[in-house]
């Protein structure tokens, strides 16, 4: 029986006295309420005159707790995933600034999301809260810098502005409000007080030694001097800055990581949230969206404030990050049911979910024909499975990984599957 609340009654009541020749249909009337008892997925409901039982409350209360925990694990899992790469790095003695280096490349006893056993990279977790930072970006490199939830801030590199020959970057924190110079350098700026810089450099004639000799000369991280190099006579008599000294250019500290055993995943479990909110924690409420902001908040993880779950959210929040791994899973292993247009062409098991929104996730890359980029108008939409697809499985964003640009740009295509379907797994050794 479906009944209408006493409120809703007064209103229907107040809304029909006025029409002498309008009459609302039965049918529009019970869609308006609630029937005594109502079956669902999260069990049975129960209402009395439209009022739900304490024992219907508690229900939707667990269903709504279950729903938020799941949308911040799939929707915040990039920012776990950067606080991995700074705990990895941790782990292994390497401070803020220090460069990780794979001098002999990487092997799997270094657990990373996509990381390449044939490329020579160098890391760095950069400080931005004392002040801007100088980044020297070596030639002949591919790479990026994102900021602590992933987000791309500008590239490096080949794709970068200096377009692999190498130059200085200036790196601006949130909340700076001192010069800036007028040149000399590729300004960038950053939402949050760290930022991840990646960069790789490619073997010559096989070898990594070429390439390490490179980075270790030229690359150097240091603050910025204001007033210094790339601030002119002219732009100091003005009154915007005072002029200065040019930046003192300390050592770089290089950490060896080839042949090292550490972890830069989030777990998949309730450890999960307590990792995003040591991200939280550590940066500005300004550096994530209002929306994720309130997702977060609804499950108790707040800027300034403990997060301390009770028995009952824990096992929610356990349950949540288990079926959010499931969705990682699902939408790298079997994604083209639902999201054909991933697949590289029909029934091919090869793709990439960066077609359906692009390197940002909300419109798919631009068409690129006669040397010349002809961009989509935008869908205004967050393409949100290809957005968890692609930070549960992979690190680091940039546009230059989706455009295949003879000379500069790069591709990537992931497969799970064999051309029937069937998984392609590795096997271990057996004794």
């Amino acid at each position: 029986m479906h009944r209408l609340s006493t409120s809703w009654g007064l209103v229907l009541a107040l809304s029909l006295s006025g029409t002498s020749h309008a009459e609302v249909a039965k049918e529009v009337v019970q869609s308006l309420g609630a029937p005594d008892r109502i079956e669902t997925s999260i069990g049975t409901l129960d209402f009395q005159d439209g009022a739900p039982s304490a024992e219907t409350a508690q229900k939707v209360f667990d269903a709504l707790d279950f729903t938020r925990a799941l949308n911040v694990y799939n929707n915040s899992f990039r920012g776990a995933s950067a606080l991995g790469f700074h705990k990895g790095f941790q782990s292994i003695g390497a401070d803020y600034n220090d460069v990780i280096i794979t001098s002999k490349l990487l092997d799997s006893k270094s657990l990373f999301l996509t990381g390449n056993a044939d490329t020579v990279y160098y890391l760095s977790v950069v400080d931005l809260s004392k002040g801007p930072m100088v980044i020297e970006q070596p030639s002949d490199g591919v790479g990026t810098i994102n900021d602590m939830w992933f987000s791309w801030i500008i590239d490096v590199g080949g794709p970068g502005p200096d377009r692999g020959m190498g130059g200085s970057y200036l790196i601006v924190g949130p909340g700076y409000d001192g010069p800036l110079p007028e040149g000399g350098y590729f300004v960038a700026h950053s939402k949050t007080n760290r930022i991840l810089y990646a960069s790789r450099a490619y073997l010559v004639d096989n070898d990594p030694k070429p390439a390490v000799e490179n980075i270790k000369t030229n690359l150097k991280i240091y603050p910025y001097a204001e007033g210094g190099y790339g601030t002119s006579i002219a732009q100091a008599l003005t009154g915007a800055v005072r002029l200065g000294a040019n930046a003192k250019i300390s050592e770089t500290t290089f950490v060896e990581a080839s042949d090292l055993s550490f972890n830069t995943i989030p777990p998949s479990d309730f450890g999960f949230y307590e990792w995003i909110n040591e991200n939280v924690q550590a940066e500005p409420a300004t550096s994530y969206d209002v929306e994720l902001a309130g997702q977060l908040a609804a499950i108790g993880i707040v800027k300034g404030k403990e997060f301390a779950p009770d028995d009952r959210m824990k096992k929610i929040l356990t349950d949540a990050a288990a079926v959010g791994q499931a969705a990682g899973r699902v939408l790298n292993w079997r994604p083209y049911s639902v999201h054909p247009d991933w697949a590289y062409y029909p029934d091919s098991m090869w793709g990439s979910m960066l077609w359906e929104g692009g390197a940002f996730f909300e419109t798919p890359p631009p068409a690129f024909k006669d040397g010349m980029f002809k961009p989509l108008p935008a869908t205004g939409a967050r393409t949100l499975d290809s957005r968890t697809a692609f930070y549960y499985g992979y690190t680091l964003d940039s546009p230059g990984m989706i455009m295949n640009i003879p000379g500069v740009g790069s591709q990537y295509l992931m497969g799970f599957l064999d051309s029937r379907g069937t998984r392609m797994m590795a096997r271990r050794p057996t004794r």
